[in-house]
């Protein structure tokens, strides 16, 4: 696995749901408008011509957000995050964004194995139920998916996160 940004608390273990907290954090961005079981396939090219392009190192984990639920639908914004937030990219292609993300609390889920949609909607779904029992958080966000893996990692020692932004 590669770094994590400054600052990232580790990852939610496998089957737990908790709530973490996440410094604020830059990365690039790349929006992607359609299937959104295709958003980190059509993303991986732009993104990583950016961070090479920059000589910005990789880091773990890519982030894909999903804003189908609100105004944008089938939207996701799928992003590389820089290692510290400081990093100030000398060129920026026209089809990517610089993104700045402030500090946020998440409900989180641990996930091994294949980076299904079907696994990021039974878990997200495992996650809006744990909310129904906790009315002291309220969901301030579209949810996300944190991948840690590269793509020649067997589908069943995969590990992702599915988070909720909360209040």
């Amino acid at each position: 696995m590669a770094t994590f940004p400054e600052g990232f608390p580790p990852p939610t273990p496998i089957g737990v749901i908790e709530v973490k907290q996440y410094p604020a954090y830059r990365g690039v961005t790349y929006v992607h408008q359609g299937d959104l079981t295709q958003a980190t396939r059509q993303a991986f090219n732009p993104l990583f011509q950016h961070i090479s392009s920059n000589n910005i190192a990789m880091t773990t984990p890519v982030e894909a957000r999903y804003l189908q639920e609100s105004d944008c639908q089938n939207q996701a914004e799928v992003s590389f995050l820089y290692s510290h937030p400081e990093i100030t990219p000398q060129q920026i292609q026209s089809d990517v964004n610089i993104t700045d993300t402030p500090t946020m609390k998440v409900l989180s889920i641990g996930i091994q194995g294949a980076y299904s949609w079907e696994s990021y909607q039974v878990n997200l779904q495992r996650l809006k139920n744990w909310l129904k029992q906790h009315p002291e958080y309220e969901i301030v966000g579209s949810p996300r998916r944190l991948f840690y893996n590269s793509p020649m990692t067997p589908e069943n020692l995969k590990y992702s996160e599915v988070q909720i932004p909360i209040n």
